[in-house]
């Protein structure tokens, strides 16, 4: 190659958005990421009222693959059926090689005329993705497509 080259990565220009979600138990920490999830999509989450009802059962090999699974289940309702959800009741329950989710979910139907969309999240990613228990308490680490 001839001539001379000048560049440089940064880190900080991505299509990504990273967040840290914490709680006291399994359930606290899956329902906190889902609430940061809803509130980078909609500009006003508290907004949303309970008018739909959708139940959700999950599985997968460990917690980490179960909390990204749950995110992404979110963002495909919210793009099939245009749905914008959070956990009403959530459980979460791990043991070697399996982990499960049962949830009870409810929100309501996108409304342009109500819900103003904040951000277009294409999908929860396993880049950086870790869920890890540190002093009594969970802490999640989420990237999002964006």
């Amino acid at each position: 190659m001839s001539g001379a080259t000048d560049f440089e990565f940064v880190e900080d220009v991505t299509s990504d958005l990273s967040f840290v979600a914490r709680g006291d138990t399994l359930p606290a920490v899956f329902r906190a990421a889902a609430a940061a999830l809803l509130d980078v999509t909609v500009e006003e989450p508290a907004a949303l009222r309970a008018q739909e009802v959708r139940r959700l059962e999950l599985a997968e090999p460990d917690l980490e693959l179960l909390l990204l699974r749950f995110l992404n289940e979110l963002i495909y309702l919210r793009d099939a059926q245009a749905l914008l959800l959070w956990p009403r009741e959530i459980h979460v329950e791990a043991a070697p090689g399996e982990a499960h989710l049962a949830a009870e979910l409810v929100g309501e139907r996108m409304d342009p005329q109500r819900h103003r969309l904040a951000t277009d999240v294409k999908a929860a990613t396993a880049h950086g993705l870790s869920l890890v228990r540190e002093d009594g308490r969970y802490r999640a680490t989420i990237t999002l497509d964006v």
